[in-house]
């Protein structure tokens, strides 16, 4: 299986994967554990996926981390959330760079609580230059909300009609090309404002797993799927 799923995967090199990566509450609530522990479980299935994918040759992988809407949670939950990213950021870096995986950001990350914003700089400066594979978090992220801003700076740039090519370069993304493959967990059907321009010719695939569960096989599953299916890309 892990072969098949090379050869999909360099038939359409570089291939980028995007996971929404739904279900930590709903795993904890189910297990009856803190709502946090369903987050530190969550990041478990992160690093999985991370080896899943560099073993299978993905070019780029972007996760939905932290969205916009995410702020509309309690504090509590919120706080939690920031202490548990920088410290697996701080904490996975030099495994990062061993595997010699880069790191972007993709969202209005400088929103975070400074000291947050010092590490995820520190830690894409520390992973410059890893050609494995681009690993992109998408955090405090919003799709309606990258499209304005991709708009609004292509306008201080001095663009005087805005085009499609003004858009893409402007984008959080950007230079990353669009996901071939979007997954999504939980067994939700929307894209919850993600990658909204991007997606426009992605294929889906949704999972009822919930985050935590999710494995190497479930990726698998998802890339032999995506290789049966005809993509015309509007032709």
């Amino acid at each position: 299986m892990i072969d098949e799923c090379k050869k999909i995967i360099s038939r359409n090199s570089p291939f980028h994967l995007a996971i929404i990566m739904d279900g930590n509450r709903r795993w904890a609530r189910r297990n009856n554990f803190p709502l946090l522990y369903g987050h530190k479980k969550g990041v478990e299935a992160v690093k999985k996926t991370v080896e899943t994918c560099k073993k299978i040759g993905v070019k780029y992988l972007t996760l939905y981390t932290f969205s916009t809407e995410n702020w509309k949670r309690s504090k509590t939950e919120i706080s939690g959330l920031f202490m548990l990213l920088e410290r697996t950021i701080k904490e996975y870096k030099n495994e990062l760079k061993f595997n010699n995986i880069s790191l972007k950001i993709s969202g209005r990350y400088e929103e975070f609580p400074k000291k947050l914003v010092y590490e995820i700089n520190e830690t894409i400066e520390y992973l410059k230059g890893g050609e494995e594979m681009v690993l992109n978090l998408a955090l405090n992220y919003g799709g309606r909300r990258e499209i304005v801003d991709a708009v609004n700076k292509a306008l201080n740039n001095g663009a005087k009609k805005i085009t499609e090519d003004d858009i893409e370069r402007n984008l959080y993304t950007y230079p990353l090309p669009p996901p071939h493959l979007i997954i999504r967990t939980s067994g939700e059907m929307r894209l919850s404002n993600f990658l909204i321009w991007q997606s426009a010719y992605s294929e889906f695939y949704v999972t009822d797993t919930l985050w935590p569960d999710f494995s190497e096989n479930e990726i698998i599953d998802a890339i032999i799927d995506f290789s049966k299916r005809e993509r015309r890309l509007g032709r």
